[in-house]
């Protein structure tokens, strides 16, 4: 049986841990600095064995996922470098910036380790063991890149290992990916927070703002309750092509603002309609490198436990509810609520359940 080695039990490390749990027969081991993580793994059964020391259960280890955060990460491969070990090992990573790993990658000196790198593009607004799904990286795209004297053989046992999470696999250069995931990525998660941060500093001025903020605003800039230490951590690590991505938009908002003033109407109107063509010809109902969620809208009336009925005809479901929003709600009117599933088949089924209660119920158009 071999042994897996996940250092790193957050989001990422945690639901792929649970993952491979499901899927396959291996010894696995869980490292992480957090004493309580740990903890609740083994309680939870998401490890076979807990080890605060990754020197330690690196030793036992066949294959090793590293699933700290992007810094932690090089630290860790730069470790595993200078330790002495007796068998071949087959080291990978979870890092949405490939840069920095792998330029620690292609100097490892050891002949024991085969580096492949990895970046399962999927997530959550939420952190920590606790959030943690085995189902998290379903219909999600995973990168894999090798590096270090890894061969074809090397991916394919990898896959193998990951069959599991449903995931869809491809095979990018370090440029390429980090350029990709930089654009699609990491740069929209800036945007979100400056878009908060825009509408905070305007609150100041206008006390009402937030009420006026929720609903598509929050939609928008949902992505910004990301954990701020990690995508921190991403920023810097990606910095050049950040700062290129930033000398573009800078340069498209400057050239909107010249239409904007100079009153050209058709070339805005043109503008937003190629924006508009561009994202309605995405491929629906893929995960990318942002989580997206299966929203239902339910129409609610402004009487006494309306919502709580809602919620618990979901729950006498057993189904799970990711978000939950009331678009719209005045007294005495009809509002909207909205429920966000994680995967399409609940969705279908919380569907199906509410109308058997008699709700008028509509699945979001699949764009």
């Amino acid at each position: 049986m071999e042994t897996v080695v996940i250092a790193g039990l957050g989001l990422i490390g945690g639901s792929l841990a649970r993952n491979i749990r499901q899927h396959k027969e291996v010894h696995l081991i869980g490292v992480d600095h957090k004493e309580s993580t740990l903890k609740y793994a083994l309680q939870h059964g998401i490890i076979d064995e807990a080890s605060a020391s990754f020197q330690a259960a690196v030793q036992k280890a066949d294959i090793i996922l590293l699933a700290a955060p992007v810094s932690k990460s090089v630290e860790l491969l730069q470790e595993l470098d200078d330790m002495k070990l007796e068998k071949e090992v087959l080291v990978t990573d979870v890092s949405s910036v490939k840069g920095p790993i792998f330029r620690q990658a292609a100097s490892l000196r050891s002949d024991k380790i085969v580096f492949v790198g990895g970046h399962p593009m999927a997530g959550s607004h939420k952190h920590g063991i606790e959030a943690s799904k085995a189902h998290l990286f379903e219909n999600a795209i995973y990168v894999l890149t090798p590096v270090k004297r890894a061969e074809e053989s090397d991916l394919d046992r990898l896959k193998d290992l990951l069959d599991g999470t449903k995931s869809t696999f491809i095979t990018l250069t370090a440029e390429e990916h980090d350029e990709m995931t930089g654009v699609v990525s990491h740069f929209p998660h800036l945007i979100a927070s400056a878009l908060v941060q825009q509408a905070k500093k305007w609150e100041t001025k206008h006390s009402f703002l937030p009420k006026l903020a929720a609903g598509g605003f929050r939609d928008i800039t949902r992505i910004a309750s990301s954990n701020p230490g990690m995508w921190q951590d991403i920023f810097f690590q990606n910095k050049e092509k950040m700062a290129l991505l930033l000398d573009d938009w800078i340069e498209e908002m400057q050239k909107f603002r010249k239409l904007l003033l100079e009153d050209h109407k058709q070339e805005i109107h043109t503008y937003l309609e190629e924006a508009k063509h561009y994202r309605d010809g995405l491929e629906p109902r893929k995960k990318g490198a942002i989580p997206g969620y299966y929203d239902l809208y339910v129409d609610i009336t402004d009487q006494p436990g309306a919502l709580q009925k809602v919620l618990t005809i979901i729950a006498d479901a057993g189904l799970s509810i990711v978000n939950i929003q009331i678009l719209e709600l005045r007294e005495g009117l009809t509002g909207v609520l909205r429920l966000s599933f994680a995967e399409q088949k609940i969705q279908l089924k919380a569907k199906g359940v509410l109308e058997v209660f008699g709700y008028e119920v509509k699945i979001e158009d699949c764009r």
